[in-house]
């Protein structure tokens, strides 16, 4: 734990945001509003929208570029999440009785389960700031992408090799998950919508600043 705390840092410096990046981007930044697991506004989102970290940012335009060309924009439902959401999650964990938001994010899972089977970590890699929760949607319909299973779904239907949905449902995760890693992020075996950038900048250091843009440097 100790080690853990030396590497926070409260510098906001070489964060960017992302929509300055990728300006046709969608941001539905979920933690800012009350329509999550928990049930209200974590701590630390102030402002409804995406930091993440320049390098990030660069990666994430080129993944636009390449799925506007086939006709599908990015949505972002989180990108840089502060320590203190971690601990907001942490706490909440704790407090067995808030179950009201499981029927809709953890349906077929007990709540501490969450934690043990890796659906909400201690240590967040959103904390580092060059990870990203999106998906893909269509510019025709204007309409998500059906991927099999909505984003924060705590099940095994949200895994990324998950076979039981359709094979378009299947295809449409595939066609995110390849152009993001022809990008350069990484996936993770328990969630289609998460991608953390594998040459990410500062991968032991853990940032704790709001989410707003009032903290960037002008």
């Amino acid at each position: 734990m100790t080690n853990f705390q030396a590497a926070v840092t409260h510098n906001p410096s070489s964060f960017v945001l992302l929509s300055d990046y990728v300006p046709g981007i969608i941001q539905e930044i979920r933690y800012y509003s009350t329509y999550n697991f928990i049930g209200d506004r974590i701590d630390g989102y102030e402002e409804p929208c995406a930091l993440i970290t320049q390098e990030a940012a660069r990666a994430l335009k080129a993944v636009s570029n390449e799925m506007m060309v086939l006709g599908y924009r990015l949505k972002v439902f989180d990108a840089y999440r502060p320590v203190c959401a971690v601990k907001h999650f942490m706490l909440w964990g704790i407090e067995d009785q808030d179950i009201r938001m499981k029927p809709y994010f953890y349906p077929d899972q007990q709540k501490q389960e969450l934690f043990e089977k890796g659906y909400i970590a201690k240590r967040s890699s959103h904390s580092r700031g060059s990870t990203v929760d999106l998906t893909l949607l269509d510019m025709a319909t204007g309409k998500e992408l059906d991927m099999g299973s909505p984003f924060d779904l705590f099940s095994e239907k949200s895994h990324p090799d998950y076979r039981g949905i359709t094979e378009e449902q299947y295809r449409n995760r595939m066609t995110l998950r390849n152009a993001m890693l022809r990008n350069g992020f990484l996936p993770i075996d328990c969630e289609w919508w998460h991608f953390t950038l594998e040459n990410e900048p500062y991968p032991d250091t853990y940032f704790e600043f709001p989410v707003s843009s009032a903290y960037l440097k002008k």
